[in-house]
């Protein structure tokens, strides 16, 4: 996987509009559980390239290293031949003193393709530092957005197990009356009436047949004094 395409999978993740996609999705729960597997996977596998990535680069930091570490040691192999190289031209031995001197060349040569290849090396390092740096930064964007999935999901969840309840529970009072909740106690209440009524016209009744008796009672009384008043007249004449 070149670092082209693990940067352009980490921007493109990085920058996923989350709430879109729940906006298109027909189960937004399963499209989060979905989500946060792909991410979790993305997520790893992002991580094992940018870490290749990242040991590339501090292959080539190490070398650049090497390379600056080589060109001064060559510089001061030189400089010690030509000062050897001197001392002996001084002394006038010529031929141990040219000896010297070429040593010395060839050092410089060593030294000069040290510098060439760590000055060859060092834009490749400050681009890939500048990969890696926006890999690093990718990726943390990515936790971040896993996170905000998984927040989601929770959030969704809680949400829809009350929506669920509240359902059920319109469900089982949809049948109550709201309007009018003592219709019952009401009808049951006229119907106490009709029989307190009731017994209030079977009392009337009973008074009333009691009156009747009292008053044929009165008319047998009347009808005895008359018959005893009359008997005592036939009597006195």
């Amino acid at each position: 996987m070149t670092k082209q395409t693990v940067l352009g999978r980490v921007t493109q993740l990085a920058k996923a509009n989350i709430n879109a996609l729940l906006d298109q999705a027909e189960d937004p729960q399963k499209m989060l559980d979905q989500l946060i597997r792909d991410y979790t996977t993305n997520i790893s596998e992002a991580e094992q390239a940018v870490a290749a990535t990242i040991g590339n680069l501090r292959l080539m930091e190490e070398d650049h290293r090497e390379d600056v570490g080589a060109a001064k040691e060559w510089g001061e192999k030189a400089l010690a031949a030509s000062r050897k190289a001197d001392e002996l031209r001084a002394a006038g031995s010529a031929a141990d003193a040219d000896k010297f001197d070429n040593l010395a060349k060839v050092a410089l040569g060593r030294q000069l393709q040290s510098e060439k290849e760590a000055r060859t090396a060092e834009p490749t390092i400050a681009a890939q530092t500048e990969v890696v740096d926006k890999l690093k930064s990718g990726l943390d964007q990515m936790k971040a957005k896993l996170a905000e999935l998984k927040s989601k999901r929770d959030e969704l969840v809680a949400r829809a197990k009350s929506a669920q309840a509240q359902n059920q529970m319109m469900d089982s009072v949809k049948n109550i009356n709201i309007l009018d909740p003592t219709s019952e106690i009401s009808r049951f209440e006229d119907k106490v009436r009709r029989e307190e009524a009731k017994a209030v016209g079977k009392q009337e009744l009973a008074a009333s047949s009691l009156d009747a008796q009292f008053e044929q009672l009165d008319t047998l009384g009347a009808s005895a004094e008359v018959e005893a008043r009359l008997a005592a007249l036939k009597t006195t004449s």
